[in-house]
């Protein structure tokens, strides 16, 4: 059996990698879209696709790492991550971004980002250490997501998007390697933790009111980062603030979300995970509605982004600890999958929704108005979750 910091950190890399990647996408919109003369919301609906295509697979892909380990899975996924980045980087038109971007890079993703990694660390850390343990990997994206994108926009400056997907594609291919450290069957249920088969742990969470209150609290996040992460950039630039301040940002997003991560992590081992959530939920709106009363400027541009950043992943390890606190770890990667599918409805919405608004309106404005009342929303439906264990996982009475 490997050593769990072994499994933690392998896991940690993989989402650092594909996370990272993937957080770059919305610096490319500028100038693919002069190249190949697509609209904002066609390349909006690129990610949204691929946000989709992620969410639908999860629930499969996780039932298949449950079934027969991370390792062959996280594989599968870098080698359809990297055959995605290469065909972007040949697209001729929007439909070429739609397929590769979209479709495959999509699919990719549901192979090699929290899901998958995260029912790999939560069956070998113990309950009490396993929040902490999800937000060092969570930690992972956002370490990611700070090294990565300055980097992909140094490329874009340097060789032009089509070399740059190459050289992402490249970076990548080193997931394909890192996979051995996630790598193994799982172990049969022993203990608390009886036989169940996918079938019925999936009737099981469905059954249970709290599942489906954390499912649409993380639709929430999903549509927060993906709006942000897609379309912030394009918004400083419409402002004035140049491309730049915009990578900037999403960078500082990333460094700030380690600490977040983290601090989150061990919050959900000391504190009730789902009233953590709802104050996380909670800060964001407040965080949004400050970003939008004061005057917009590079200090309050990067402000906002640092302090979305410590609030952008912490969900993560909250609620996939409630997931493993609830239902535990033996179909952890399916149930998380389920709960990321509705991420990623979210996350649809966030990607194209807000392209299309911006299309139609002119402005995101709309869009940063809703985000407002969604957090406020997410936050009231977190807080009557019941985080106790099912039955079967609770003790017998003496």
């Amino acid at each position: 059996m490997k050593s769990p910091w072994t499994v933690i950190l392998c896991a940690a890399a993989i989402v650092t990698l594909s996370m990272g990647v993937r957080q770059s996408f919305g610096l490319f919109m500028p100038q693919m879209g002069v190249a190949l003369d697509i609209s904002r919301s066609s390349f909006g609906l690129a990610v949204a696709i691929q946000n989709i295509a992620f969410g639908l697979a999860q629930p499969f892909v996780g039932a298949l790492a449950d079934k027969h380990g991370a390792g062959r899975v996280v594989a599968g996924g870098a080698i359809l991550y990297v055959a995605g980045l290469i065909a972007a980087s040949f697209a001729a038109d929007a439909l070429g971004i739609h397929i590769s971007l979209g479709l495959m890079v999509g699919l990719a993703m549901a192979g090699c980002t929290f899901t998958v990694v995260l029912g790999a660390v939560g069956r070998v850390v113990p309950e009490d250490k396993r929040s902490m343990a999800f937000g060092v990997v969570t930690a992972g994206g956002s370490i990611g997501q700070f090294l990565v994108v300055p980097a992909a926009q140094a490329m874009l400056a340097i060789f032009g998007y089509r070399t740059s997907f190459i050289l992402l594609a490249g970076l990548m291919a080193l997931s394909i390697l890192l996979a051995i450290g996630v790598a193994g069957r799982p172990e049969k249920a022993s203990g608390l933790e009886p036989q169940q088969s996918a079938g019925e742990a999936l009737k099981e969470a469905l059954d249970r009111r709290s599942f489906w209150l954390l499912n649409a609290g993380f639709f929430v996040c999903g549509f927060h980062i993906t709006f942000i992460a897609t379309h912030f950039p394009a918004y400083l630039s419409d402002r004035g603030l140049g491309i730049g301040i915009g990578a900037s940002a999403l960078a500082l997003i990333g460094l700030f979300n380690i600490f977040g991560s983290y601090a989150f992590g061990l919050a959900g081992d000391r504190l009730p995970k789902h009233r953590v959530l709802a104050g996380l939920y909670a800060a964001r709106s407040a965080v949004i509605a400050l970003f939008l009363i004061l005057p917009l400027t590079p200090l309050t541009a990067l402000a906002f982004a640092s302090a979305m950043g410590f609030l952008w992943l912490g969900t993560v390890p909250l609620t996939s600890g409630l997931v493993s606190q609830i239902f535990g770890t033996r179909h952890l990667s399916l149930l998380g999958g389920v709960v990321f599918l509705s991420h990623q409805v979210g996350s649809f919405f966030g990607a194209w929704a807000a392209g299309y608004a911006y299309d139609m309106l002119g402005s995101y404005d709309a869009v940063w108005a809703t985000s407002i009342i969604l957090g406020l929303m997410a936050a009231l439906i977190n807080l009557p979750i019941n985080d106790r264990p099912v039955a079967r996982l609770r003790p017998a009475a003496a």
